[in-house]
């Protein structure tokens, strides 16, 4: 994958937008990028680690920091920053973001979890 034209973080810090050659932009909610973070502490180290994020609906991005050539790392106002956001995993994000948001809702209600705590 090759590296975004641009990213670009709104004035409010809500939402990033990724633009690779050859795509529209993606539009990524900082809150969705939050609870999506590649990190171990989101992710855990296999698939039933996985932890749910809840309270995040107003996070805003803080910096992005180039990581390599390959990805960037997001620092987050709730300090969040361990999750390293390579190009592929950004690309991924933007063409299933509908997906991912629904599953990640489903998954609070699930919990008896919710965006605001």
């Amino acid at each position: 994958m090759t590296a975004p034209r641009e990213l670009r973080v709104s004035k409010d810090r809500k939402l990033l937008s990724v633009t690779f050659p050859d795509h529209r932009p993606f539009e990524l909610p900082a809150e969705l990028l939050r609870v999506a973070s590649p990190s171990a502490e989101v992710q855990g180290h296999s698939p039933d680690q996985r932890v749910t994020v809840p309270g995040k609906r107003n996070v805003a991005i803080l910096k992005i920091e180039p990581v390599g050539n390959y990805a960037v790392r997001i620092t987050f106002d709730d300090f969040h920053d361990t999750g390293i956001f390579t190009w592929n995993y950004l690309h991924t994000l933007g063409h299933e973001k509908d997906e991912r948001w629904n599953a990640y809702l489903a998954e609070l209600a699930e919990k008896g979890l919710s965006r605001d705590r």
